[in-house]
């Protein structure tokens, strides 16, 4: 009998460079004088990975002087996480008659059905219900890929550790299983697979054809490294083919045998009782998951071989022996040691280590524009932050430098999608105002008319409608735009363009769900009507076509329906679900790539990008919906699998001639723990870390964002001419003359006032005015009713504010008790009337015109009068008015006292202030109660009532003649105890002079 063939079985290693080295090889081996390479076939992971064996392959041609190549056919395996296919050679029609595999989206509505079924009331609706349909579809797949049986789930394996599991995990083990049944019999009905269990029949059909008949021409597996048991069967089909080979990436043949034993069982056929995953295997390991494929092939790592060339960015062969000890395992790793020096150095390889994400990116983008100086270098960019990789690809942008992110953006973070899940929003929240206008200044968003007209009607209404949060609705907007449109026409055509597109989905429904389909239908018409064709036109715009039609289709054919305001939930965890890679064509030198894309890349520079903890490795989760020892029971790799794959493909990208690995000390939420594997590169450098940092990109980053030191801003004194400082004053305005004249300067000389922010918290003077007006009706309406309720002028004012529903729930109880108790205490006066309400009065106070609002007078039972102020909150107290400060009474007693509230008479003697706030007594309303500022009853301190107006009159005086009609400079912050409100913080630039004053000083 024959000796059986050794199996064909090769491994590239880390330092030689993938694509180059497999090319230098398979040329002269498999190169034919007429044909070239076409006879060869060559089975790659992915669409990503034969675009980068083609560039290798044109690399290689122009480095031999070829003139030109005939390039070898390559079938793409395909890969999940990449939503890719299988090509033709794997599928090619009527493929042994394996049924068809059923679509992704019409499979997640028919599990949705089936767990709201299986579930009952403990099923969750909507969103959440697709949400978890979502999941159910994920962990299925991960069970089809390890050709694990829905049947298995009753296994003694798996029921014998049911009792041990949480009664949430038994609930969630019970409900997957029947889910899994029906699903199965449901497929069977349709005829149908699951695609990944087509995967799985076409692979094994591939086998037993190449097996039984093999091909005549080569067939070379290059690049595969997933461990998929029917894949792994394949290969081992291809590797004893007489014309057939498997290359294996990044295999580490220099690793010893106790180290490979420590790497665990890996699948490997397990004692009587036991799992194939030991809890002890090292899955984090980057050769564990090529040690499982070897396993499930049937290959012994001494019958791989090393690949016999090298690529053109090939790193010295000790940069591998280097990768080795980084990342052996824990036993093994002790061995460090005893290395010598020259076992630990990794020349070529340099640490970046930044302050922030945004430091990060532009130290990076430096080091890329650096090497782009030196002619033919290649550089790489490898990073699984998107966040980050979109940073460093704006900052190359700077000097015109495009490149691509290749692993691209998820759709709802493209503009098409972004616009799409805006509809959403305003449709489940009826117009708020920030959705709101974000939509109508998206980019894409012209309304048909020219885009310099649109955003001018938009800032025109935006301008108007910001303050206090109001109800959702086109309400507000068409009531700005009926104001402005008396002066700018356009601005009605604009709001006419605007309720036309959005009142459909606006118009109020009766039925609390509504089709999926439908709301969908609603939405795509919505944006078309605001955006035309240029919602579908670029790659973002026909990738959110393609899903739409798809969804829709599915959703209608499922008859989902949800609450619409689930709609934007659901729509954006689909459509994260879809990557959107931008079209060819950036910089032929860059790549942007994440981890998925980098497999099988090679650059002269290769910079790791992100090696934070939970971004370089992603953290690892739970499955959410079987227990991590239902999943061992079951064969299936832990969740920390993943783990070892992304140090796989950090392993192979230090294989490059020069690597430069990077993290910042912080990310948005605080400070970054760096990630494991960084850590392990800096233990192992050990005393010679310091030479392998990457300073000089770090400093120069920081010099182009950091200017010079500006020399110190002394406090603002502004000195306005005396023209200039001919105005009038308010009797509000004391205060800010005396404590801060800085504000008084900015607000009335220079007639600057704060821009209130979109759909802002309700502000206490938003809520002093609305208090102010319903008491003004209210005053109103007794005078020609004396028993005018408060009440409805209350509600009726509220719904001209169009107050936002939540805050109006939240404060109308206590303003409406506040308010009761002001009516109680007004149809209370037994020879005491009120005489007038929100009263303006005018004098002339040493030639200088004063003027002020007193929200209430009444006439005293001793015919003088009484100045009431309301307040919202808690009112000044007789402390600041004996500093000078809260004189606002003062300054209306004033007036009223030489008569400049016309109509009325009477010296003034009350003052008071009625606070709305929780009462300070046995009050039965609960809120409002009266304060006054000076020394009565038993206060102890403040101005007496017969010096409160001389007081006045002397402060007054005092701010005139020092800075109406005197020079004085109107300095920021005079007064370091006056309260002042932080309006002008920024103008006046305090923190850069705050910090240097001693005592209200400079220093």
């Amino acid at each position: 009998m024959a000796e059986r063939a050794q199996p064909k079985v090769y491994s590239i290693a880390a330092h030689r460079g993938f694509a180059d080295a497999l090319v230098a090889g398979l040329v002269p081996l498999y190169v034919d004088a007429e044909f070239g390479l076409a006879r060869l076939t060559l089975l790659v992971p992915s669409s990503r990975a034969r675009r980068t064996i083609s560039e290798a392959f044109i690399r290689h041609a122009r480095e031999m002087g070829r003139p030109g190549l005939l390039m070898p056919r390559m079938a793409v395996v395909g890969d999940l996480d990449l939503d890719e296919t299988l090509g033709p050679l794997l599928d090619p029609l009527g493929a042994a008659d394996i049924p068809p595999a059923i679509d992704p989206q019409r499979r997640l509505f028919e599990l949705a059905k089936l767990l709201s079924g299986v579930m009952g009331e403990r099923a969750p609706k909507g969103a959440t219900l697709l949400r978890l349909a979502r999941e159910a579809g994920a962990t299925m797949d991960r069970l089809l890929v390890e050709d694990i049986d829905p049947a298995d789930l009753l296994d003694d394996a798996v029921t014998g550790i049911y009792p041990d599991l949480s009664a949430h995990w038994q609930n969630s083990l019970r409900d997957f299983s029947a889910v899994q049944i029906l699903w199965k019999q449901e497929l069977a009905r349709e005829g149908l697979l699951d695609a990944a269990a087509r995967r799985n029949r076409l692979f094994e059909w591939a086998g037993r054809r190449w097996k039984d008949n093999p091909p005549e021409t080569p067939i070379v597996a290059v690049g595969v490294t997933s461990a998929a048991p029917s894949l792994a069967i394949l290969l081992r089909v291809i590797a004893d083919l007489e014309n057939g080979a498997v290359v294996l990436p990044d295999f580490d043949l220099t690793i010893s045998q106790p180290v490979w034993d420590e790497l665990g069982r890996a699948g490997a056929a397990p004692e009587p009782g036991d799992t194939p995953f030991a809890r002890d295997d090292a899955v984090t390991h980057p050769q564990y998951h090529l040690k499982l494929l070897l396993n499930r092939m049937g290959i012994g790592r001494e019958e791989v071989q090393p690949w016999h060339r090298k690529g053109l960015a090939a790193a010295p062969p000790k940069r591998s022996h280097a990768i080795g000890s980084l990342f052996l395992p824990p036993e093994a790793s002790k061995g460090w040691v005893d290395l010598p020096a020259e076992k630990r150095r990794l020349s070529g390889v340099r640490i970046l280590t930044c302050a922030n994400p945004e430091e990060e990116a532009q130290a990076i983008a430096l080091l890329v524009r650096e090497a782009l100086e030196e002619p033919e270098k290649r550089v790489a960019v490898v990073t699984p932050d998107r966040a980050l990789a979109r940073r460093v690809v704006h900052h190359l942008d700077r000097w015109n430098i495009a490149a691509d992110d290749s692993a691209g953006r998820p759709l709802s973070q493209t503009p098409a999608g972004r616009l799409l899940l805006l509809l959403a929003e305003i449709m489940a929240d009826k117009a708020p105002p920030v959705p709101l206008m974000a939509l109508l200044a998206h980019p894409l968003v012209d309304g048909g008319m020219e885009r310099g007209v649109w955003l001018r009607q938009l800032r025109r209404v935006e301008r108007e409608l910001r303050g206090p949060r109001r109800a959702g609705g086109l309400k507000p907007i068409g009531e700005i735009a009926a104001r402005l449109a008396e002066r700018h026409a356009r601005v009605g055509e604009w709001f006419a363009v605007v309720e036309e597109a959005l009142d459909p989905l606006l118009s109020p429904s009766d039925r609390p769900h509504v089709s999926l389909a439908e709301l969908l239908d609603m939405l795509a018409a919505t944006g078309e009507a605001l955006c035309g064709e240029m919602l579908w036109a670029k790659e973002d715009g026909r990738a959110l076509a393609a899903f739409v039609e798809d969804f829709r289709l599915h959703a209608r054919e499922a008859g989902f329906a949800l609450a619409p305001g689930d709609a934007a939930i659901a729509l954006r965890d689909a459509m994260e679900q879809v990557a959107v890679r931008p079209p060819y064509g950036g910089h032929a030198r860059v790549q942007i790539l994440g981890l998925l894309e980098s497999r099988m890349n090679r650059a002269e520079l290769m910079i790791c990008a992100g090696l934070n903890e939970g971004v370089w490795p992603t953290r690892g989760g739970v499955d959410a919906l079987l227990a991590p020892p239902v999943l061992r029971a079951l064969g299936v790799p832990g969740s920390d699998f993943r783990i070892g794959l992304s140090a796989h493909d950090l392993a192979g990208a230090m294989g490059a001639p020069e690597v430069v690995l990077s993290r910042s000390e912080r990310d948005e939420a605080g400070p970054a723990i760096p990630s494991r594997f960084l850590l392990r590169v800096q233990a192992l450098l050990g005393e010679m870390l310091d030479r392998y940092e990457e300073k000089e990109a770090v400093d120069l980053a920081r010099a182009m964002t950091r200017a010079p030191m500006a020399a110190r801003y002394p406090r603002p004194a502004p000195d306005p001419t005396p023209e200039q400082r001919d105005v009038d004053i308010s009797a509000t305005a004391l205060d800010r003359l005396l404590g801060d004249p800085y504000q008084f300067y900015a607000g009335k000389i220079m007639g600057l006032s704060d821009l209130d922010v979109l759909d802002a918290e309700p502000s206490a003077l938003w809520q002093g005015n609305v208090a102010h007006t319903i008491l003004q009706r209210w005053h109103e309406a007794r005078e020609k009713d004396n028993s005018a309720p408060l009440g409805p002028i209350m509600e009726a004012v509220l719904d001209e504010e169009n107050a936002d529903p939540l805050m109006r729930g939240l404060w109308q109880p206590r303003l409406e008790s506040a308010l009761q108790w002001v009516e109680h205490e007004v149809e209370s006066y037994e020879g005491r009337r009120v005489l007038a309400v929100e009263k303006e009065g005018r004098m002339s106070f040493e030639g200088v015109p004063v003027h002020g609002r007193a929200d209430r007078i009444d006439r005293l039972e001793n015919g003088s009068l009484a100045i009431i102020d309301y307040k919202t909150g808690k009112p000044p107290s007789a402390s600041m008015v004996e500093q000078g400060f809260a004189l606002q009474l003062g300054i209306l007693g004033l007036i009223a006292e030489r008569g400049g509230f016309e109509g009325l008479s009477g010296d003034p003697e009350g003052y008071e202030y009625w606070s709305l706030g929780k009462a300070k007594d046995d009050n039965p309303f609960g809120f409002g109660y009266v304060d006054v500022p000076l020394k009565v009853g038993r206060k102890t301190s403040g101005v007496l009532p017969e010096d409160f107006l001389p007081l006045a009159a002397d402060k007054l005086a005092l701010a005139i003649n020092r800075f109406i009609k005197g020079r004085d400079p109107f300095t920021a912050r005079e007064n370091p105890d006056y309260p002042a409100y932080d309006t002008y913080d920024q103008l006046m630039r305090l923190d850069e002079w705050i910090a240097h004053q001693d005592g209200g000083d400079e220093a």
